[in-house]
This record gives structure tokens, sequence and C-alpha cells, in this order.
């Protein structure tokens, strides 16, 4: 066994790719040994790195998925039970929480008592504070500028954070809001005693307490402790990351039958089919369209579901952007033929129409339909100024690969040849998922985006603020958050802020019903697909329950 553990230390090579029939050179050679002795699931990520570990994920919300949940736990979460219902947010290390009916900037949560970290400390009302300061507290010990962007901008107006007694605490945010229990499921909570201990160990040499901080975190991230279902094992930054069961998780129903789980960054789809078909892992997100039948041949299993998830182009409304005019926006949405698309990735997405689609409570009213009629949209494009004799440039930044991206390269390409059609020359920006996804908050304006006229992020849908907000408000500017394109628009912000200040749920959705129809009408995005989040496991993998959600129970599953 102690040769087996050496070799399951070994290093694996930097994944390319050429390089999926060696994937896990060192872990594959002892894997069948291995599972004898104890229940090991590898999975293939679409990530080129491993997500961060400290805490707050990186990597999109593939680093919420692998890192996030089956580490951490955050005051709400969401219910990933069910295959059939849409996916809702539940008490997690809060059991109950109530807006304050005089003063609607105050929250109080109510937290869940005897719960521990992975390294036996206590979780309580000062660790949540703690877990505030981290992102929101630039004079905490414990801040951490790397932790921000993919926090704060998740939970814009969240503010402060006061202990009340061990197991109560008081948020306040900046102006009412009724997203905020939907936002926290972003919060992922972290051990200050571990942290502290991290602190400790860096050389009294490192004085200066921005730096002295980072090295904390970094020495956090390879022993993290949370409150989770797997607790940390093995880290190597770019080549996996493995965690393993915690038999003392405070919630019976989701202690892990699964011992160890191994996580792969493998960004090539067909790099990551060739691993699931050779044996070397068990499951991979977001396989080949074109290897689907070898997948069901071989007996893997295939899983998907509609996912609240929209895969746009988010245009820019700067002034040197042919999208500022309405007419090419319209244009664009009417010239791709989107049913031949869903053809191309073998049946793998839903075509998109709006943020919401028909039967969601938010769909609305919009009095333009997305669909296809590329004569309409040549007409528009005339009529902008474009013939095929003058077409228009326009550039897209994006990614090979990445959280939510599903096939974005074949994707891209049909729909270059497809908008040619309607006098659009596209041309592509193809930076790294983690650039692409930085640069969103960062906006049009900045160096990063090299010029582009629209970047190509996929993203959740599934509260309001993540649906639209964040995309169509005049608050939501960079870096604030995602407003890439800045979009502005008096009547949207009045729409935003009565959805924003509406704590009766009927009564909210109404108003974002009105607000998305508002925004088709808008047309800030090309409205492209909704992803079903495909994945293939082996049919070893035992108890899995595709939710409607980009997230998915590790802990409920087990191994034969």
């Amino acid at each position: 066994m102690k040769k087996l553990r050496s070799l399951l230390s070994l290093p694996m090579p930097r994944l390319g790719a050429r390089t999926g029939a060696l994937l896990v050179a060192g872990l594959s050679l002892a894997s069948t040994a291995v599972l004898a002795q104890e229940k090991v699931m590898r999975i293939a990520m679409t990530a080129g790195d491993i997500p961060r570990t400290s805490g707050q994920p990186d990597q999109g919300y593939e680093g919420n998925r692998f890192t996030g949940i089956p580490m951490y736990d955050s005051l709400t979460q969401w219910d990933l039970s069910s295959a059939t219902k849409a996916s809702v947010v539940i008490p997690d290390l809060a059991v109950s929480w109530a807006v304050d009916a005089n003063d609607r900037t105050k929250w109080i949560f109510k937290l869940r008592p005897g719960v521990k970290f992975h390294d036996g400390s206590p979780f309580n009302a000062d660790a949540v504070v703690w877990n505030v300061d981290k992102v929101l507290r630039k004079d905490a010990p414990q801040f951490d500028p790397a932790q921000i962007g993919v926090t704060a901008s998740r939970m814009p107006t969240l503010r402060t954070a006061r202990k009340i007694d061990d197991l109560t605490v008081e948020l306040t945010t900046s102006e009412p809001d009724s997203f905020l229990p939907i936002n926290l499921t972003n919060l992922f909570m972290a051990s200050p005693v571990q942290w502290e201990k991290k602190l400790a160990a860096v050389p009294a040499s490192v004085t200066d307490k921005a730096e002295r901080s980072k090295a904390a975190w970094t020495a956090f991230a390879a022993d993290y402790s949370g409150t989770g279902p797997f607790k940390a094992s093995k880290f190597v930054p770019r080549e996996r990351l493995e965690i393993v069961k915690n038999p003392d998780y405070w919630d019976a129903k989701r202690r892990p039958k699964i011992d160890r789980v191994v996580l792969l960054p493998l960004p090539e789809a067909s790099s990551r089919t060739a691993a699931l078909l050779s044996g070397q892992v068990d499951w991979i997100e977001a396989p080949s369209p074109d290897a689907l039948d070898a997948i069901k041949a071989r007996g893997f299993k295939l899983y998907q579901n509609l996912q609240p998830h929209l895969w746009p182009w988010q245009f820019s409304m700067l002034p040197d952007s042919p999208f500022a005019d309405k007419k090419v926006r319209y244009a664009a949405n009417l010239c791709l033929n989107r049913t031949a698309l869903k053809e191309l990735l073998g049946g793998l997405m839903v075509e998109a129409t709006g943020v919401a689609e028909p039967g969601n409570p938010w769909r609305g009213n919009p009095k333009f339909q997305i669909k296809y009629d590329p004569t309409e949209a040549k007409k528009l494009m005339t009529e902008a100024g474009y013939s095929a004799a003058k077409p228009v440039k326009v550039k897209v930044q994006t990614s090979a690969s990445g959280s939510g991206q599903m096939q974005p390269l074949p994707m891209n390409e049909f729909i270059q040849q497809s908008l040619k059609e309607c006098f659009f020359d596209v041309q592509f920006d193809v930076v790294e998922w983690n650039t692409l996804f930085s640069s969103w908050r960062l906006g049009a304006k900045d160096p990063g985006a090299h010029g582009a006229h629209a970047t190509n992020v996929s993203a959740a849908t599934m509260d309001p603020f993540f649906a639209m907000v964040r995309f169509v408000s005049t608050k939501a500017f960079p870096p604030v958050s995602n407003n890439w394109g800045y979009f502005s628009n008096p009547e949207v912000d009045a729409l935003v802020d009565k959805a924003r200040t509406t704590f009766d749920d009927k009564q909210r959705d109404a108003a974002l019903a009105t607000l998305q129809a508002r925004i088709i009408d808008e047309a800030p995005f090309l409205f492209v697909a909704h992803d079903v989040g495909p994945r293939a496991l082996s049919p070893k993998i035992k108890g899995v329950v595709q939710p409607q959600s980009w997230f998915i129970d590790l802990a409920t599953m087990s191994m034969d």
C-alpha cells in the first residue's frame, strides 16, 4: 500500500491537447489496486487549472461545483436533491434568516449549532464576521484581494457583518436587497483558526501586511479547512486536487460514501473524452458531441438537464461598437440559426430566446421575438448602413474552454458563418478562460478587452441578480459587477430597483417578468443557448442526481 501511495504522490505531466491518453500518469498505474482498498472517483474538469481552494473558488461556477460546495459550506445553499424540481435556496450553516421590518438593509441570520471546521475549531458568529471581512474589509488582517473578484461582484450590496451572540449575526446591505439570501450561496466559510496558524508560520522577515496575508492564504490553500463533506488531502497546482471524505460532517444525510475524489483539469473536450473511454477517469464534464454514440456504446451514462444558464455574446454599448445600434443587435439575433447549432452539438443545448424561456415566471411578454429570420436581419442591417460589399467588422472575445462555456470554439465558428450571411465580419480574440472571466468584470473599456465589441462568457441565471441585474443595471458598471458592455437605460434601472426592493415572492416574480421583457426588447445580448450540463459518468457511480442547476452534489453519491 505504501508503494501505491507513493505512486499517487507522483506529479502528473502538464496537460495539453495530445495528452488525454497520458492524463493520469502515476495515478492510472495504481488505480485498480487502490480502488480495491478505497472508493476513488476521478473527475476531469473543463477548467485549465485547479479552482482556487482557499474558500472563494475561481474558474467560474465549476470552481463552486468542485472546490466550493464539496469542501465548504455557506450560510445558504442550493437544494441539489431533485432532477425534476427547480433548485431553490435552503438553509445551510444558517438555519433561518429574516429582514428587519423597520430597516430592510438589516438581516438577522440564526446559525446552526454544533458545526466544526475540519481543524476541529467551532463555526460561530465570529467566523461569519471574519469571512465577510476577508473579502469586504480592506483593513482586516485576513483581507484577500484575490478572493474579491469572484465574491464581491456576486453579493454587491453586502457591507458589514456584526456578531449579536455566538449563533446570531446581523448582516447589513447598502440598500434594501431581497436577493441577499440567494447571493450568500457564494460566500464560503473558511476556518479563521487554520488561517491564523498559517499566518503565524509566515517568516518574520515578511513585514508588509498585505504580503503576510497573501502568504498565509497561499499556505491555507494547500491545507485548507472548511466545514464541508470533503477535506483536504493533496494539492498539486495545475495538475490535481485530491479530497477525502469528512466522516464527522454535520449533516448525516450528506456524509460521503466515496472515500476520495481526484479532480483533474483537462480543458480540451477530445482529451477528456479519450481519458474517459480509456478508463483513466470516471467522470467528464462536457463530453465531445461527436463522441456521444461511442460513450454510450461503451456503457457510460450521459446525464443532462436544463440549467439556469445563458450562453450569449454580451454586447458593448460603447460609441465605437457597432452593437450600440439596436438594429445591429436585433439583426444578429435574427440571423442565427439556433436549430442548426443544436444539431451541431448533438442536441445538447436549448435554443435561447431570452434569459428566461416561456413557462418561467420571469419570462414576461417581450415585443421583440427572437427567432431565425435572415431576411428581416438583412433588412435591418441595410437600414443600419451595411451590405455584402460593406460588412460590419466585429471582434468577440472568447475562450477555448471553461466553466459553462459548453463547446466555445465550434459554437463560435458556427455563429461566425451564420452571421456572415447578414453582413457581419466576425473575428475572435481567444484568451484563457480565467483571463476572460476576470476581464468580464473589468469591462469593455479595459485594455484587457483588446477592443472587443462583445464578450462570450456564459452566465448563471438561477437568481435575479445573476440572471439580469448584473448585466443591465447602471450600478453594475465595471468594476462593481458584470455590466461589461456599459448598458444603461433609466427605465431598466427603475425596473431593477422595483424588483430588488420587493420582498413578496410573487410580486417580485411579476416585477422580474417586466424587467426580463424589457431586456429582450433592448437585446443587450446575442441570445444563443442554454446549457443542459452534459456529463458522462462511469456506471460504477451510483446515486447521481443531475439537478436543474450549475451544481451537483458529490457527497450523496456512491461507487461500486
